[in-house]
């Protein structure tokens, strides 16, 4: 199947899911995973209305950006983003997912300063206390959205989450829904219920993240095909 077949019916499975939820597929923001995919890749999910583009690797970001294959849609940085490669990806990204530490946000803040703008950001959750991801551990997560909230050059958005690989079917949704209680209790209490967007779900369990309530899911294989890990030793 082509790209743009795909997005189709990864459309249809998010309808689908968003009606159990009580909402439509237009409440919820498909963001194209295109990490190891080319340029060409990118502007085929762009020419089938793809919403958004995301890009876990700040190097493959550089170079796509230069071939201009993420013209006529937003891009998302999601991946795990080094303090020192902040620069590159401040003000090229319209969101940064996956800010997970107080010294993170310290630098993003630092270098949107920089160019006088204020950045979109998501707070990301390491719901499943995982020592292999990056992420706020969810009962710092108040502390971190009050320090966030205090930083004039960046604008939480919402939650982000990758919880730890499913053993078996629907192994994610106890993860989603609680990261959904924690994005409507800061939503709530601290946020005067401003935020937007709850970010959770890949390829293997976005429908069941809809289910739970996000607003934003990433998906690259559904997509894009599996990735050739191989060619990229």
């Amino acid at each position: 199947m082509s790209i743009a077949e795909n997005i189709a019916v990864v459309r249809e499975n998010i309808e689908r899911a968003a009606r159990e939820s009580g909402r439509s597929g237009r409440d919820i923001l498909l963001v194209g995973a295109s990490k190891m995919n080319d340029s060409a890749a990118c502007r085929e999910a762009i020419a089938a209305g793809i919403d958004a583009l995301g890009e876990n690797r700040v190097q493959e970001m550089t170079q796509k950006l230069a071939e201009h294959a993420y013209d006529g849609a937003p891009l998302h940085f999601i991946g795990h983003l080094q303090r020192n490669k902040v620069k590159f990806v401040v003000g090229n990204v319209a969101l940064i997912e996956s800010v997970g530490s107080d010294e993170l946000l310290q630098s993003i803040d630092a270098q949107a300063a920089k160019l006088a703008l204020v950045q979109d950001v998501l707070l990301e959750v390491n719901i499943g206390g995982e020592a292999s991801k990056s992420g706020f551990a969810p009962e710092a997560l108040s502390a971190a959205a009050e320090s966030a909230s205090a930083l004039s050059h960046i604008r939480v958005r919402g939650l982000m989450c990758i919880p730890p690989v499913a053993e078996e079917e629907h192994g994610s949704m106890p993860y989603f829904e609680k990261v959904r209680r924690l994005y409507v209790d800061i939503n709530e209490k601290m946020y005067h219920n401003k935020l937007d967007m709850l970010s959770m779900g890949m390829s293997g369990d976005y429908e069941d993240a809809v289910r739970a309530g996000a607003t934003v899911v990433r998906v690259g294989t559904a997509i894009f095909g599996r990735r050739n890990y191989a060619a990229q030793a």
